[in-house]
């Protein structure tokens, strides 16, 4: 049976971030890396945006708002190192309304209590920035940038199997046991070792039971719809343009994102998945659908947002619907430019009481810690959390 120091669930860009960082600070540590696909990075690290987030939305003092700052240098600085395509380019959260003025006001202040530079621009400045979008004012972020994570994952594997880690693909655990260390089955045999590190993303929760814990929280799968605009559309914006996100919902809103490969992408809008990995619309999990309609959080969750739930269900139904939240901002698209493209699933960890868990959460267990809550922006953030987890690795488990 094989022996690690430390064994790796998830072959993402926050499993492969931090199997790189255990390698530097644990020389000559054995490190093993368990996937469950046969190719690595096929999730959530596959299916984002591909925004180097700036951090402007997360609540100062947070884990997010810390590690999103830091994640946003670290990324940059990961992609110049080894040559990775990643263009600093900015974003513009645009205002539409009075009401949204008042909104934007708030982020400002958010983004001076984290560091965060921005630019305040008039209506005049906007169209002088951006001709096609329109709006009443906007906040100018000149840190956001673009990139490939899957190129980001790609490397961090080449660095890891270079320092003689391992990585094995097509292995499902199947059960944990946690006494003197750790033990999983798999689909590949057995593997042991002095630690688990769980970096399992939509499956996070489960991961925590099959320790023999009751995480506090259930992931809930919510499907994000892209479309991507034609060739003749791609200029229509030279950088990502955000809508100013109402504070009372969860989910930042339908945005226009160039993407580092020259395409240009509408999206994401947030349904209920089928499925955990439910990429299609009507892709569904007897088991996921079976323990979402027993969970008590979901209907408190929608009757959080009873409008808000009736009406991303409806213009996911309704192309129209989704075309009119971003011609709010950009009259000039038109419903024959939404073209076909990915959709990505935002793993949400929600408690029983409906509350949806805004930060970055961890579950600490004898020989275990598992990473329970990483959405957005996790992709950015994959870095300072990796140097997070060997923290407390050597803090909560004497390893020096």
């Amino acid at each position: 049976m094989p022996e690690y120091d430390f064994i790796i669930i998830g072959g993402g860009i926050i499993g492969l971030a931090t199997a790189r960082q255990l390698q530097k600070e644990f020389h000559g540590a054995k490190i093993a890396i368990l996937e469950k696909e046969a190719l690595l990075a096929l999730h959530q690290t596959g299916h984002n945006s591909g925004v180097v987030h700036a951090g402007v939305y997360y609540a100062p003092g947070s884990l997010k708002a810390r590690f999103c700052r830091e994640g946003n240098r670290d990324t940059k600085e990961f992609c110049r190192e080894h040559g990775i395509p990643c263009k600093e380019i900015g974003k513009l959260l645009v205002a539409t309304d009075d009401r949204e003025l008042e909104r934007m006001q708030q982020l400002l202040e958010r983004c001076r209590l984290n560091g965060i530079e921005t630019e305040v621009l008039d209506r005049h400045q906007l169209q002088e920035l951006e001709p096609n979008v329109s709006g009443v004012g906007a906040t100018w972020v000149p840190a956001t940038g673009i990139v490939d994570f899957r190129k980001i994952a790609a490397k961090l594997a080449e660095l890891v199997i270079a320092a003689g880690g391992e990585i094995h693909t097509n292995c499902l655990v199947t059960a944990i046991t946690e006494q003197a260390g750790v033990s999983l089955t798999t689909s590949l045999g057995r593997f042991s070792g002095r630690l688990l590190i769980g970096c399992g993303g939509l499956f996070s929760d489960r991961l925590v039971r099959m320790l023999g814990r009751e995480p506090g929280f259930k992931i809930v799968p919510f499907r994000g719809e892209y479309f991507q605009l034609p060739v003749a559309k791609r200029s229509i914006v030279s950088r990502p343009i955000y809508p100013i996100p109402n504070p009372e919902l969860p989910f930042l809103g339908i945005h226009l994102t160039p993407m580092i490969d020259g395409s240009l992408t509408v999206g994401p809008n947030a349904t209920l998945a089928l499925a955990r990995e439910g990429y299609r619309r009507w892709t569904f999990n007897l088991r996921d659908l079976a323990e979402m309609a027993t969970y008590p959080g979901l209907y408190r969750l929608i009757m959080k947002y009873p409008l808000a739930t009736l009406t991303e269900l409806k213009n996911s139904l309704y192309r129209p619907g989704y075309l009119k939240l971003v011609t709010r901002y950009c009259p000039a698209l038109r419903l024959t430019d939404l073209c076909p493209y990915p959709a990505g699933v935002r793993a949400q960890a929600v408690k029983a009481d409906g509350t949806t868990l805004d930060d970055f959460l961890f579950v600490e267990g004898s020989a275990s810690l598992i990473v329970g809550n990483a959405p957005s922006p996790a992709a950015t953030s994959a870095m300072p959390i990796a140097r997070h987890i060997c923290e407390q690795v050597k803090k909560l488990h004497k390893i020096k």
